[in-house]
């Protein structure tokens, strides 16, 4: 991993958790608000507005990353659910 990826990963990590932090107790977000917010401080949109899009993988794993520092959950269908199963849309909240 390059000391990029690093960088983006921490700053991923972080959008996850003052996206979380600006909503209420119970609030979710979805992994590509923290996708857009990191492209969007990173000076992105000269890219038709989609460049977050390679950044939702990335995101995904930042959210895996915080279940097991015991952040956050992973959520589908309102039910938590363990991150290495979790396979379509997922919600990110607050860890319970």
């Amino acid at each position: 991993m390059t000391d990029g990826d690093t960088r983006t990963d921490r700053r991923l990590e972080r959008a996850i958790l003052e996206l979380l932090e600006q909503r209420g107790p119970a609030a979710t977000i979805c992994p590509s608000e923290a996708a857009r917010a990191v492209h969007a401080a990173a000076g992105g949109g000269g890219d038709g507005g989609d460049g977050w899009r390679g950044l939702m993988e990335p995101a995904r794993d930042a959210a895996r990353r915080l279940v097991a520092a015991g952040e956050v959950e992973i959520t589908q269908g309102g039910r938590v659910v363990d991150p290495s199963r979790a396979r379509g849309p997922i919600r990110i909240r607050r860890a319970r």
